[in-house]
Formats: C-alpha cells, structure tokens, sequence
C-alpha cells in the first residue's frame, strides 16, 4: 500500500514537473498561438500582437512537435490549419496594424508578410489593420489567428477575443460577401454574350467632371503597373485608378477579384444586327475637334474616344460597350416605311404616332387622306442625323410629321376633291420630287411617296354623295363607250358578212371554173382515148377477119372433107344440126327427162322424185 502511494506521488509530481517546464504536444494538423502572461519588458498600450517581447499575444505560432511552454509565463491557443478549397477565395481581417488612411477603405498588400503567414513581417512593414486588399486562394494555411480574422465560405477562422461589436462587425462582412457571390472567383462564359461592369471601392475619388473612371494600368508590357484586370489592387491604385465604375471592362475569363476592393456586374454586349449601325454618344473623354465642319450649326461629331457623338458608326456585329460611359443608338440603314394612318404601325414604332393628313380641299371638303413615305438614311450620315435629332422617332415626330402635313394640306387647298382623287398619280410623282429636296436637308433620302384615296369621317357623307355621283357618271359613260363599240361591231359584222358571202359565192365560181377545165381536160382525154381505142379495134378487126378467113378456109376444107366421109353433102348438113341443137339444149338448161313420174294403181296415189 505504501509502495502504491509512493509511486502514485512520484507520477504526481513527475506531471507537475512537467506542466511547470510547460511540456505540449501540438498535433501536426494544429498550430498554437501563444499568449505571454507576463514580461520583463511590460504590457501592451494599443497593440495586440506584442513585437517586443511584452506581455500579450506573440507573432510567432508554433507549430506540430514538443514544445516546452511553461504556464506560469505562457498560455497557449491549439487553433486548426486554415484551409481553403478549390475555386475559392477567403478574406483577411488584420486586428493589429497602423490605421487606414482617409481615402482608403481597404488595407494595402504587404508582400514580405507571405500571404499574411508572417504576422511580425506584416506589422513592421506598414501592414494596416482592418479588411485586407490582399485575398486568399484556395490551399492550407498556417494564420496567427490572434491577428488575423480569416473569413471563408464555409466558417470563420479566428481566436475568440469576446468582442461582441467584433463579432458583429465580421458577420456583416461575411453576410456582404455572400450577397456579393465573393467568395467565388468571377466567371464570364463566352457563350453568354456577357461583359462584367468593375466597380472599384478604394482609391481617389474621381474629379466633378467625371462619371466615369478612365482605364489605367491595362498594358501588360508595364509590371509595375499592370493590375490584370483588377485582381491586382496594389498596382491599379501605383497606375493612378480611381474608384467608382470604371471604363475598362471584363470579358470572357475567369477573374479572381477581391469583392471589397472592386464590384462586378454582368451586362449584355452590344448587338448591332444586319441593316443596321450603331451611333455613338460617348459621356467621357477629352474634348474632340469638331469634324462637320463650319456651315454645320447643329452640333459637332468627334473621333473615337472622345465626349460627344462619334463621327463614325459601329457596323454590325457584337461589341464589349460600356454602357455607362456611352449609349448606342441603333439607326436603320434599310428603307424605312412611315405611315400617316392612324390603324397601321410598322415593327420599328416610328409612326405610331401618325395619322391621316386632314384636308380642306379648294371645294369645302374635309377629307383625310392616308399616305405613306419611304425613305433611307445613308449609314455614313447616321451620326448626322442622331446628332441633329437625337433619336429616329423624335425625327419623325417633331420634323417629319408636321413637314409632310403641312405640304399636302397646301396641295389640298389648290384642288378640288375630285381633282385629287383623278389626278392621285400626278399628285404622287410631284410630290415624291418636291420632298427630296426638303428630306435632304435633313440627311436624310426619299425614295417614294405613295397617296392612298381620301375618306370622309364617319358623321360626314358629303364626300360619299360625291364619290356615288362620279361613280355613276364614270358608268354612263362607260355605256355611252359600251353602246359605240357595239355599234362600230355591228357594222363590222356586217361587213364580215357580206365578205364571206362573196367568198362563198367566190368559192364556188372558183370551183365551176375548175371543173369546166376537168371537163375539158377529161373530153380530150376521152377523145385520145377514143382514137387509141378505135385503133385498137381497126387492128383487133384486122386480125379477127385473116383468123376468121383462115379459120373458114380450114373448116370449108374439113367439112369437104367430112361430106366426103359421110357420103355426101346430106349427111353433113344434119351433123350441123344436131350438133346445134344439142349446144341449144345444154345452154337453155332445159330437162330432157321428167322429174316426176306419176303411176296409177290400187293402193298408192303418192308420187316419188327420181
């Protein structure tokens, strides 16, 4: 039991021994912030962080190991590793440090402090306290968080002081940043067709005249400084940039941007569509010479980059355009239709402010009459035009409308209504040639003026009475015209008639003509035909008497011949005749026996054909 105890004693005081030499094991993952109960060299007035040795929070951390750190002097603060992740970015808040300047809101970059690692390099190279410049990116870091307050996306990195206004201070900022997306690094797709506004909160404040900070520090071949949009605020501030919205924008890319230091806001490019340009009014720049010229009164037009309205137009296509440094106005280089009536707009909205004309006609009507203009601004003049007028429609409105009224109000009061309405073609070509010339005055090119027909208002019918009475003559007349061809086509008819019956009585005298020439042309035929036939027959004859003779002469011998046979000339004489008689018999088919044969008896009294 004694023994027990004893070795309980000497673990007891082994424990003690070791916490009064100050004996702690930091994990590797850990640091330690020590704070310095008591010094030789003293306490602290203003600071926090103790460069001298005096009491209070030490610059230097401790990290992973053995270290011996007796109580009696130090206490330790076992704090975690900061770390950041991926595609994230942390701020700083310095507790200690010289204060900020008057125009400065944020402190500036000490480089020697290794991204605020170095709390003691901080401090005695002009490290401010208060929220940081500098921004963190993504890794692990070893923080004096005694010094430093570190605000990530995810928590707070900080050694607790029970400052409940400090507490609070750092929740606005956190809450700020989220609102702001800070902790984030800005990212503009090309697809998106987007161009970040920069905003900067630190720096000079610009001058009266200005709206619009002007772009510094954008040459890369100058490090000092070069800011690379803005991801470096010490060398934007060295380039002499303002604060407030700059002129320089951001495109496409990816932008590591402190959020208290400088603002962004995603804004569309500008799109300049086919048949159109875009005329420049720029807010900012110096003062640029006057290129219309003397006997231009209406304003002035500059080069690019300077204040005013820019004598050249932006062409079609996409454009990165500061819209807070200048406007576009978009002008149509195609033809543009106006319409003076009231029902009809067209898709540009210039005329929808226009109506018909009201006439007072040289015969006391009151008609209105719908016309329409066509015209075209040349692109090269575009600038000209937005100058004098300031936008398209305010050119149409305030110029146009009562130019184009008044001139065909004048027309009406020299005609009568039913001039106008007869004469409409006329009316159109004068006027379409008059009005050229008053539209060039203005910059402006008329291709065409088209007039449609007058039109009475709905409690009038005056003008209709009017236009029922010349209807009606315009139908007599047409009659009076239809009743003349009909009659001019009768008597050609007629004429047709009597031509075609004399063609037919022609025709047929033609024919009889023809066939007494067939006649004729047949007798002789015949004629010929006739001497060749009687010829033929003479010839036939001729040779039928010599064969006749001949063949009489060889019968007269063989019947000679035949008598001498027979025994005289009796015999022969009956031979001729029964041969005769029986060449008779043959050719008159006659029946030598009977057909039928009737025979008498007893007990038949049928007959039956052989």
């Amino acid at each position: 039991m004694g023994t027990l105890i004893l070795v309980l004693s000497i673990l007891a005081g082994f424990i003690i021994a070791l916490w009064l030499v100050g004996f702690r094991i930091i994990p590797n993952n850990k640091i330690a912030i020590i704070e310095k109960w008591w010094s030789p060299g003293g306490s602290l007035n203003e600071q926090i962080i103790a460069l001298n040795g005096e009491a209070g929070f030490q610059p230097q951390i401790v990290r992973g190991g053995i270290h011996f750190l007796t109580p009696l002097m130090y206490k330790v603060h076992i704090c975690p590793l900061v770390t950041i992740p991926q595609g994230q970015i942390a701020y700083v808040f310095a507790r200690d440090g010289k204060p900020l300047e008057p125009t400065q809101t944020l402190g500036c970059v000490v480089p020697q402090s290794n991204n605020f690692q170095d709390a003691r390099a901080f401090l005695l190279n002009g490290g401010q306290k208060g929220p940081q410049r500098g921004i963190v990116r993504e890794g692990t870091y070893a923080f004096n968080l005694a010094q430093f307050i570190i605000i990530a996306e995810e928590k707070l990195y900080y050694l607790p002081m029970g400052s409940k206004s400090e507490e609070s201070s750092i929740g606005r900022m956190t809450d700020l940043l989220k609102e702001r997306n800070g902790f984030r690094p800005i990212v503009i797709k090309g697809t998106d067709d987007k161009v970040g506004i920069v905003t900067v909160h630190d720096g000079l404040s610009l001058t009266r005249d200005d709206i619009i900070a002007p772009t510094v520090g954008d040459d890369p071949s100058d490090p000092e400084t070069y800011h690379n949009n803005f991801q470096d605020p010490e060398k934007f501030l060295k380039a002499g940039g303002f604060r407030g919205r700059q002129y320089q924008l951001l495109v496409e890319g990816t932008y590591f941007i402190n959020r208290f230091f400088a603002t962004v806001e995603l804004i569309n490019k500008t799109w300049i569509d086919v048949g159109f340009v875009g005329v420049v009014v720029s807010y900012i720049g110096p003062k640029g010479e006057d290129s219309t010229g003397a006997d231009y009164k209406h304003g002035e037009l500059v080069e690019r980059g300077y204040r005013g309205v820019w004598r050249e137009p932006m062409m079609p296509g996409k454009y990165a355009f500061n819209t807070y440094a200048g406007k576009i106005v978009m002008v149509p280089t195609t033809n543009i239709i106006l319409k003076w009536i009231s029902d009809q707009t067209g898709s540009h909205m210039f005329d929808e402010n226009l109506k018909e004309v009201s006439l007072i006609t040289k015969d006391a009507f009151e008609p209105s009459l719908p016309l329409s203009v066509v015209m075209h601004i040349d692109y090269k003049k575009a600038p000209l035009v937005i100058q004098r007028f300031g936008d398209i429609k305010m050119l149409v409105d305030q110029t146009l409308d009562p130019m184009v009224s008044a001139y065909f109000k004048n027309i009406g009061q020299t005609k009568t209504l039913i001039q106008i309405i007869q004469e409409r073609n006329e009316i159109q070509a004068h006027s379409s040639s008059e009005m050229k010339l008053k539209f060039e005055h203005y910059n402006l090119e008329l291709e065409e003026v088209l007039i449609g027909t007058p039109e009475a208002s709905k409690n009038d019918n005056k003008i209709e009475v009017i236009l029922t009475q010349l209807r009606e003559r315009q139908i007599a007349i047409e009659q009076i015209e239809t009743y003349s061809e009909q009659q001019k086509a009768a008597a050609k008819e007629r004429e047709l008639r009597e031509a075609e019956s004399k063609a037919e009585q022609q025709r047929v005298l033609t024919e009889s003509d023809i066939n007494i020439q067939i006649q004729t042309n047949q007798g002789k035929a015949e004629f010929q035909r006739s001497l060749q036939e009687a010829s033929k027959i003479k010839a036939i004859a001729e040779a039928e008497a010599e064969r006749e003779a001949k063949v009489g002469i060889g019968k007269a011998l063989a019947v000679e011949e035949q008598v001498k046979a027979y025994g005289g000339s009796q015999y022969q004489v009956i031979q001729d005749v029964m041969g005769k008689f029986t060449d008779a018999i043959a050719k008159s088919k006659v029946d030598i026996v009977p057909k039928t044969v009737m025979t008498m008896g007893s007990g038949q009294g049928q007959g039956q054909g052989s």
